[in-house]
């Protein structure tokens, strides 16, 4: 028998429950670990590099959704880069993550809980779909194809999916499976696909600045070291 959408749906509840209760993991992934604020500021300048390249300067009238918003941290970065609260909208899985999320983030942010699949999003509504090492954590490949799908039509034309993730399996983690790029081409085959490798390899990071934090930048001139990509997915005009 194959795997049903609520099949794939308990097996990544069950996979960020487990990684929620593990109390080294949340240190681990901590704001205030010196890996972790170089990742996620050199993420933000990619993001807002991409976002210029394609001219997308004034984002007050762009329409944006998370899938898989968590507890709404990059919610509130996109706020800080220009959008209106009443443009953004997210979507948790978890009830723990999405009550996080409500409580820090304007009641004009629109939150939805649950399946993303099932979510009540009109299609061609969004200028952009974000999602950020969601795919990652879905193991099913039907699932993974339904949700891109999704994300696909929600994207107006003229817009696109903005996709982080990582590229490479984790041999110590076998809830999470790395999403190479060629894999991203095939969720979305209509789309036109920008890649950029970033992202100093965790495991790396985290070794390096325990020795010198500027060890960071210096490391992360390699490309091969680095084992995310960000990916705009653009739909063209009709």
């Amino acid at each position: 028998m194959g795997t049903t959408a609520d099949d794939e749906t308990d097996r990544v509840t069950g996979r960020y429950t487990r990684r929620d209760a593990d109390r080294g993991m949340t240190d681990r992934y901590s704001l205030l670990q010196p890996d972790v604020w170089q990742t996620v500021q050199e993420r933000q300048r990619a993001v807002l590099q991409c976002l210029a390249r394609h001219g997308w300067h004034d984002l007050r009238d762009r329409r944006l959704l998370e899938v898989g918003c968590g507890a709404g941290g990059n919610l509130l970065e996109f706020l800080r880069m220009g959008w209106r609260p009443e443009h953004l909208a997210g979507i948790e899985l978890m009830p723990e993550r999405h009550a996080q999320a409500r409580a820090v983030l304007p009641e004009r942010v629109a939150l939805h809980l649950g399946d993303a699949c099932a979510a009540p999003i009109a299609d061609a509504s969004c200028d952009l779909v974000f999602q950020a090492t969601v795919f990652s954590s879905l193991l099913d490949d039907a699932f993974q194809q339904r949700l891109a799908e999704a994300m696909w039509r929600w994207v107006k034309p003229g817009g696109a999916v903005l996709w982080y993730d990582f590229t490479v399996d984790n041999p110590r983690n076998r809830d999470v499976r790395g999403v190479p790029l060629q894999r991203v081409r095939a969720l979305f085959p209509h789309g036109r696909i920008e890649a950029q490798r970033v992202t100093l390899a965790p495991p790396l990071a985290r070794v390096a600045c325990r020795v010198w934090p500027g060890l960071y930048p210096v490391l992360n001139a390699v490309p091969l070291l680095r084992t995310h990509v960000l990916v705009w997915v653009a739909k063209d005009e009709r």
